[in-house]
Protein backbone atom coordinates (compact mmCIF):
# COMPACT_ATOMS: atom_id res chain seq x y z
CA UNK A 1 0.00 0.00 0.00
CA UNK A 2 1.38 3.20 -0.73
CA UNK A 3 1.06 5.79 2.20
CA UNK A 4 0.37 8.92 -0.70
CA UNK A 5 0.32 11.16 2.69
CA UNK A 6 3.60 10.99 3.32
CA UNK A 7 4.81 10.84 -0.47
CA UNK A 8 2.60 14.27 -0.67
CA UNK A 9 4.47 15.46 2.42
CA UNK A 10 8.35 14.66 2.22
CA UNK A 11 7.95 15.08 -1.91
CA UNK A 12 4.95 17.51 -2.81
CA UNK A 13 7.56 20.99 -2.21
CA UNK A 14 10.03 19.80 -4.54
CA UNK A 15 7.36 18.86 -7.04
CA UNK A 16 5.63 22.09 -7.12
CA UNK A 17 8.80 23.84 -7.26
CA UNK A 18 9.89 22.14 -10.52
CA UNK A 19 6.36 23.11 -12.03
CA UNK A 20 6.51 26.96 -10.77
CA UNK A 21 10.35 26.63 -12.27
CA UNK A 22 9.52 25.50 -15.30
CA UNK A 23 6.23 27.53 -15.41
CA UNK A 24 6.48 30.56 -13.92
CA UNK A 25 2.80 30.52 -12.94
CA UNK A 26 1.38 30.01 -9.43
CA UNK A 27 -1.93 28.94 -11.32
CA UNK A 28 -0.17 26.78 -14.12
CA UNK A 29 2.31 25.08 -11.13
CA UNK A 30 -0.66 24.30 -9.36
CA UNK A 31 -2.23 22.44 -11.83
CA UNK A 32 0.51 20.86 -13.02
CA UNK A 33 1.19 19.51 -9.59
CA UNK A 34 -1.95 17.95 -9.61
CA UNK A 35 -2.06 16.55 -13.27
CA UNK A 36 1.46 15.17 -11.89
CA UNK A 37 -0.10 13.17 -8.53
CA UNK A 38 -2.96 11.88 -10.84
CA UNK A 39 -0.39 10.44 -13.65
CA UNK A 40 1.71 9.53 -10.59
CA UNK A 41 -1.16 7.40 -9.15
CA UNK A 42 -2.70 6.00 -12.45
CA UNK A 43 1.24 4.69 -13.12
CA UNK A 44 1.42 2.76 -9.79
CA UNK A 45 -2.17 1.32 -10.55
CA UNK A 46 -0.72 -0.60 -13.02
CA UNK A 47 0.48 -3.94 -12.71
CA UNK A 48 4.12 -4.57 -12.70
CA UNK A 49 4.76 -0.87 -11.75
CA UNK A 50 7.62 -0.81 -9.12
CA UNK A 51 8.50 2.69 -7.75
CA UNK A 52 11.65 2.97 -6.41
CA UNK A 53 12.41 6.38 -6.22
CA UNK A 54 9.10 8.67 -5.87
CA UNK A 55 10.71 11.97 -5.85
CA UNK A 56 12.84 11.37 -9.23
CA UNK A 57 9.06 9.44 -10.95
CA UNK A 58 7.42 12.62 -9.53
CA UNK A 59 9.54 15.62 -10.89
CA UNK A 60 10.26 13.62 -14.20
CA UNK A 61 6.19 13.27 -14.83
CA UNK A 62 6.27 17.32 -13.13
CA UNK A 63 8.99 18.62 -15.55
CA UNK A 64 7.10 16.44 -18.68
CA UNK A 65 3.55 17.80 -18.11
CA UNK A 66 5.32 21.36 -17.57
CA UNK A 67 6.74 21.28 -20.81
CA UNK A 68 3.71 19.90 -22.24
CA UNK A 69 1.46 23.17 -20.71
CA UNK A 70 4.30 25.49 -22.12
CA UNK A 71 4.07 24.22 -25.80
CA UNK A 72 0.61 24.96 -25.45
CA UNK A 73 0.84 28.28 -24.35
CA UNK A 74 3.44 28.95 -27.22
CA UNK A 75 0.51 27.39 -29.72
CA UNK A 76 -2.15 29.17 -28.32
CA UNK A 77 0.26 32.69 -28.60
CA UNK A 78 -1.29 33.68 -25.50
CA UNK A 79 0.87 36.16 -23.69
CA UNK A 80 2.77 35.06 -20.28
CA UNK A 81 1.33 37.06 -17.44
CA UNK A 82 3.84 38.31 -14.64
CA UNK A 83 3.27 36.89 -11.83
CA UNK A 84 2.29 39.10 -8.94
CA UNK A 85 5.96 39.33 -7.55
CA UNK A 86 7.42 39.04 -10.71
CA UNK A 87 6.57 43.00 -11.04
CA UNK A 88 9.69 45.40 -10.93
CA UNK A 89 9.55 47.16 -7.79
CA UNK A 90 10.89 50.86 -7.45
CA UNK A 91 14.11 49.52 -5.78
CA UNK A 92 17.30 50.20 -7.16
CA UNK A 93 17.56 46.58 -8.88
CA UNK A 94 13.89 47.35 -10.87
CA UNK A 95 15.64 47.06 -14.41
CA UNK A 96 17.30 43.84 -12.99
CA UNK A 97 14.25 42.35 -12.15
CA UNK A 98 12.44 43.33 -15.44
CA UNK A 99 15.24 41.98 -17.16
CA UNK A 100 14.99 38.41 -15.38
CA UNK A 101 11.53 38.13 -15.98
CA UNK A 102 11.84 39.08 -19.88
CA UNK A 103 14.70 36.42 -20.21
CA UNK A 104 12.45 33.76 -18.12
CA UNK A 105 9.56 34.27 -20.13
CA UNK A 106 11.86 33.90 -23.56
CA UNK A 107 13.10 30.55 -22.49
CA UNK A 108 10.15 29.24 -21.51
CA UNK A 109 8.65 29.82 -24.95
CA UNK A 110 12.28 28.93 -26.07
CA UNK A 111 12.23 25.39 -24.22
CA UNK A 112 8.24 25.20 -25.98
CA UNK A 113 9.63 24.50 -29.09
CA UNK A 114 12.96 21.47 -28.23
CA UNK A 115 11.95 18.45 -28.58
CA UNK A 116 10.28 16.66 -25.54
CA UNK A 117 13.76 14.82 -24.31
CA UNK A 118 15.71 17.74 -25.25
CA UNK A 119 13.43 20.02 -22.86
CA UNK A 120 13.14 17.39 -20.04
CA UNK A 121 16.52 16.37 -20.08
CA UNK A 122 17.60 20.29 -19.96
CA UNK A 123 15.19 21.33 -17.43
CA UNK A 124 16.16 18.57 -15.14
CA UNK A 125 20.09 19.18 -15.40
CA UNK A 126 20.36 22.68 -15.29
CA UNK A 127 16.92 23.35 -13.69
CA UNK A 128 16.47 20.24 -10.76
CA UNK A 129 20.45 19.74 -10.60
CA UNK A 130 19.82 16.44 -11.70
CA UNK A 131 23.22 14.40 -12.61
CA UNK A 132 23.67 12.83 -15.65
CA UNK A 133 23.48 9.28 -14.09
CA UNK A 134 20.12 10.04 -12.59
CA UNK A 135 18.92 11.74 -15.80
CA UNK A 136 19.69 8.62 -17.68
CA UNK A 137 18.20 5.88 -15.05
CA UNK A 138 14.89 7.90 -15.46
CA UNK A 139 14.63 8.04 -18.80
CA UNK A 140 15.91 4.61 -19.36
CA UNK A 141 18.24 6.08 -21.78
CA UNK A 142 22.30 6.21 -21.72
CA UNK A 143 24.29 8.94 -19.87
CA UNK A 144 25.89 9.87 -23.33
CA UNK A 145 22.54 9.97 -24.76
CA UNK A 146 21.78 12.52 -22.24
CA UNK A 147 25.41 14.72 -22.96
CA UNK A 148 24.16 14.79 -26.73
CA UNK A 149 20.74 15.76 -25.81
CA UNK A 150 21.43 18.14 -23.64
CA UNK A 151 24.28 20.03 -25.75
CA UNK A 152 21.58 20.02 -28.98
CA UNK A 153 18.97 22.02 -26.19
CA UNK A 154 21.72 24.85 -25.66
CA UNK A 155 22.68 24.84 -28.56
CA UNK A 156 18.79 25.34 -29.91
CA UNK A 157 18.27 27.81 -26.95
CA UNK A 158 20.66 29.70 -27.86
CA UNK A 159 19.92 30.46 -31.51
CA UNK A 160 16.07 30.74 -30.25
CA UNK A 161 17.09 32.90 -27.54
CA UNK A 162 19.30 35.31 -29.44
CA UNK A 163 17.31 35.35 -32.52
CA UNK A 164 14.44 36.55 -29.61
CA UNK A 165 16.70 39.09 -28.63
CA UNK A 166 19.32 40.02 -31.40
CA UNK A 167 20.68 42.87 -29.49
CA UNK A 168 21.95 40.07 -26.49
CA UNK A 169 25.26 38.10 -27.15
CA UNK A 170 24.03 34.30 -27.07
CA UNK A 171 26.74 33.07 -24.78
CA UNK A 172 25.68 35.24 -21.91
CA UNK A 173 22.21 34.72 -22.73
CA UNK A 174 22.26 31.17 -21.93
CA UNK A 175 24.94 31.34 -19.36
CA UNK A 176 22.53 33.65 -17.06
CA UNK A 177 19.96 30.87 -18.20
CA UNK A 178 21.58 27.87 -17.63
CA UNK A 179 24.37 28.65 -14.80
CA UNK A 180 26.73 25.86 -15.19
Amino acid sequence: MIDWETILRHDGPAVWRTAWRVLGSRNDADECFQETFVAALEYAKRPGHVVHNWRALLQRIATGRAIDRLRRRVSQRTREAPLPDDHPSSSPHAHEQLESAELSAALRRALARLPQGQAEVFCLFHIEGWSYREIAAELSVTTDLVGVWLQRAKRRLRELLAHADPAAPEAITLEEVSRE
